[in-house]
């Protein structure tokens, strides 16, 4: 198991994971903790499979923290690491909080990528290709909320589909997941 580490920008404690060097840099902001973010599978078959250098960025531990400190998070992690951009992601809310880091800081996101997607106003940014992965049986981030936003951007918003999975596909469908972010990511 990958360990996870930590960083300190301003007395704030970050928890974060990184797997790999490869060429292709995804950053995936977590809703919750990174032991049970559900997202640790996904992120070891890119590394391992298709060569990317993954990074996982948790909440902090018993904190009541708003978005715009998560996304601050999340920059604060790319900072440290030295990474200029890579794509940023994330499940459920994690994928609200990458919504809201590419409309923040798009120059350091090369695209973005969505696992289920919550009925939130965030627009999506300008000019970055966006990959929506959806569950066909999700009732908590339904087809429908990633249909109303590929509507908004269809000339760079795609929709892979994970058929029979729930809201939890991340964990339960993991492998088939990967795959489809790895085909989408891998193209370049």
């Amino acid at each position: 198991m990958t360990e996870k580490t930590f960083i300190e920008p301003e007395g704030r404690v970050v928890p974060y994971i990184t797997e790999g060097e490869g060429p292709v840099a995804l950053v995936l902001i977590t809703d919750r903790e990174l032991e049970a973010d559900g997202l640790g599978v996904i992120s070891h078959y890119l590394v391992e499979e298709a060569g990317f250098h993954v990074i996982r960025v948790g909440a902090r531990a018993g904190e009541n923290v708003s978005r715009s400190e998560r996304v601050e998070d999340a920059l604060a992690v790319l900072d440290h690491l030295g990474l200029d951009d890579a794509w940023i992601g994330g499940h459920g809310y994690g994928g609200t909080l990458a919504r809201i880091f590419a409309s923040e800081h798009t120059d350091r996101v090369n695209g973005l990528l969505l696992l289920g997607v919550e009925d939130e106003q965030i627009a999506l940014a300008p000019a970055i290709p966006v990959l929506i992965v959806q569950a066909s049986e999700d009732d908590v981030t339904p087809a429908a909320n990633a249909e109303s936003l590929r509507a908004t951007a269809p000339e760079r918003a795609s929709i892979k589909r994970v058929e029979g999975a729930g809201h939890l596909f991340p964990a339960t469908h993991a492998i088939e997941t990967a795959v489809i972010i790895e085909e989408y990511l891998d193209w370049d």
